[in-house]
């Protein structure tokens, strides 16, 4: 076969062999790089070096934009949540998504540098889950802009925290969750977790649950998809055999909604300044509300203990109003072993 290919371009120029062979060249190469594009770089394994007790916040879907389209977000809401959050002083955010209206237009993002500088004066760390909004248009471009804003993820779409006697998961929902490489890392992080974490926080953009859904009744609204019930069946089945808690952080449905299942609390907060809306609760939701509900969940850490705690906003004429309509104490096992045997 060698002696065959040889014979039939022995007769041909070299320059003329070169032009003929350069179109396959150039699209093993464009192939080549594509794969690469696609590939998840080494997830970043961040610390940050905190004692309990402290506190921290989460939240999202704050669609920072252009505060005269008032279409896209309520940016009267938006300032006042992120001010109400520097003057709560947490450690840190946790971001659920969406922190942008379009993640590949630059001027979206310029907003989010000036109404967090706040954030950044006071040296509060964040750590973001990328929304579907995150990613709108070119990619590579709204991930150039994300990760410019992030520089300590190093390219890393998913990565792990420790933070005191938590860690944290954070996810990238525009790929699987349960399954491929993102699936791969989760399970060799949930198979090893150090001794001293009482708590894994797991968050991302979508929600496993919420009884919102794609019908929009009250004007908006998500179901849950299959790759984050997917991600679910998972966890809840592993609940049982670890040592520690394990508590669901996600956004994408505008509002506030908090779940029971298999062991597991799960919170919807993606109440941070997109337009909120209703949202039709099932009769067995631990939060029942038929309002809307602008808010962020904060969240104070014990030593065997979590405390989350929905900050909700009004807006009455320009004049902020706060109330928390929903708090729940969440134990850790070794504080529920120790409790069932007294």
């Amino acid at each position: 076969m060698r002696k065959r290919t040889a014979a039939a371009f022995s007769g041909i120029p070299f320059r003329q062999m070169m032009f003929a062979l350069f179109p396959v060249a150039l699209i093993l190469a464009t192939v080549a790089c594509t794969k690469k594009s696609q590939v998840q770089v080494s997830p970043a394994d961040l610390a940050l070096d905190l004692k309990t007790p402290f506190r921290f916040v989460v939240y999202g879907d704050t669609r920072f934009h252009d505060s005269n389209d008032t279409e896209a977000a309520n940016p009267a809401v938006r300032r006042a949540l992120v001010q109400a959050i520097a003057e709560a002083n947490p450690a840190f955010i946790c971001f659920t998504g969406d922190i942008v209206y379009n993640g590949y237009d630059a001027d979206d993002w310029k907003v989010w540098d000036t109404e967090t500088g706040i954030w950044r004066e006071k040296k509060i760390p964040v750590y973001p889950a990328l929304g579907n909004h995150d990613l709108h248009g070119s990619e590579q471009l709204a991930l150039g802009n994300y990760f410019h804003r992030f520089p300590a993820l190093k390219g890393s779409r998913y990565y792990s925290v420790r933070l005191a006697n938590i860690l944290l998961l954070v996810l990238d929902s525009s790929l699987e969750e349960a399954a491929g490489q993102q699936g791969e890392w989760l399970t060799e992080k949930l198979d090893h977790v150090p001794s001293g974490v009482d708590f894994v926080l797991i968050m991302d953009h979508h929600p496993p649950y919420t009884s919102s859904s794609d019908a929009k009744k009250f004007g908006g609204g998500h179901s849950a998809r299959t790759t984050e019930q997917s991600l679910a069946r998972m966890i809840e089945e592993r609940e049982p055999a670890v040592h520690y808690r394990i508590v669901f952080f996600s956004g994408h449905v505008h509002n506030y909604e908090r779940h029971e299942h298999g062991g597991i609390t799960y919170f919807v907060s993606g109440g941070g300044g997109a337009h909120a809306y209703p949202i039709e609760r099932a009769p067995d939701d631990p939060f029942q509300s038929k309002d809307i509900n602008y808010h962020y969940l904060l969240v104070q850490v014990d030593h065997q203990r979590l405390t989350v705690t929905m900050n909700r906003l009004d807006l009455n004429r320009g004049k902020a109003e706060w109330s928390t309509p929903d708090s729940v104490s969440i134990g850790s096992k070794v504080e529920q072993a120790a409790t069932a045997g007294r």
